[in-house]
């Protein structure tokens, strides 16, 4: 695929968010030798990159090259400058921060890295930047993994799957992101993944509970392996299609979500089977669960397609009905196959 000269105005790329995955894509994108506009919130961390060219807070260890970076804490002048938007805020936060958009994103590529549902809304990104913006879907990409913002770090060989409806901006997008310890491949099951790269997050909570009540890696295998079962009667009800669940932005995003060290889904189920409430565990975590996020709403989605899906239900009742965990797991054991 023929790379885009680098530094040409079109290759100017924002990228909105300043957590970990967002500055893991400014590092891809500035090694990729693209100029990247960055919004970041606080106006006390753009001073601190402007000044030290890394985040005081996130990935501290990447450090950007002076001339790749323009740092900024006005979000609508980072957007007005690029024709190509990357949002990577977390689900939580992301409307607070489009209701203060001024411009017109109509004209503009998205690229989502976001993995979860709008709360306030109940909608993915896409949906969302449709409605209100008239960003038609052909101008809309999803980043999906499987891969972790802290191996990005590291320069450790990762995938990128990226989804859209268009594959020709899928095409450009993928030269962006032109590094050498990043493959990426194309799929257009874009509802599809986007669903099953939020619902990875819920069962990864199952596997930390799991781990934090001492369940071993022979029932972790179960929970996993029935966690595909249920993901898969999931996406068939929501968006019925011919899709191989064994592809890596299906089942190795699961896999990493649910085994990883680095996974916030997986630790804050952990401090769940350790007793912990999830007051507690907000306070106790610096970075957010998108899972707790996408509880209520997809569990909204499961009861009206009626469908049954023990693990998803379990970690919903531990969460948002105080069921005590150990209880709760007990009573899934007797459900899995």
């Amino acid at each position: 695929m023929k790379l885009i000269k680098p530094w040409a105005p079109k290759d100017t790329i924002a990228v909105i968010g300043s957590g970990s995955w967002a500055t893991a894509l400014v590092k891809i994108f500035t090694d990729s030798k693209l100029l990247v506009h960055w919004y970041v919130h606080r106006e006390e961390d753009v001073l601190f990159i402007k000044k030290h060219q890394k985040n005081p807070k996130y990935l501290t260890g990447v450090k950007f090259k002076r001339n790749r970076v323009l740092v900024s804490h006005n979000v609508n002048a980072t957007l007005e400058a690029c024709s190509w938007i990357v949002f990577a805020v977390p689900s939580a936060f992301i409307e607070s921060i489009l209701k203060t958009i001024e411009i017109d994103l109509s004209q503009k590529i998205i690229v989502s890295g976001v993995k979860g549902i709008l709360p306030q809304s109940n909608r993915h990104l896409g949906d969302f930047l449709l409605h209100q913006f008239k960003v038609p879907l052909s101008q809309f990409i999803l980043i999906a993994g499987p891969t972790h913002a802290e191996e990005i770090a590291l320069e450790r060989l990762s995938y990128l799957t990226l989804v859209s409806e268009n594959e020709s901006i899928a095409a450009q997008l993928q030269t962006k992101l032109n590094v050498p310890y990043l493959q990426c491949h194309y799929s257009g099951d874009l509802l599809g993944i986007e669903y099953a790269s939020i619902l990875k997050n819920i069962y990864a909570i199952a596997s930390g509970i799991a781990f934090g009540l001492g369940y071993g890696d022979n029932f972790q295998s179960v929970l996993i392996s029935n966690s595909m079962g249920e993901m898969e009667r999931f996406l068939h009800a929501i968006h019925p299609t011919e899709r191989n669940l064994t592809k890596s932005a299906y089942l190795g995003d699961l896999l990493v979500t649910a085994y990883s060290a680095f996974s916030r889904n997986r630790r804050f189920g952990t401090l769940l089977g350790r007793g912990y409430t999830v007051k507690g565990i907000q306070s106790e975590m610096q970075m957010i669960s998108e899972g707790y996020f996408a509880l209520k709403p997809l569990h909204a989605l499961t009861q009206n397609k009626h469908l049954s899906l023990p693990i998803f239900s379990t970690v919903y009742e531990i969460v948002h009905e105080s069921l005590p965990a150990k209880k709760g797991f007990k009573r899934l054991t007797k459900k899995l196959i």
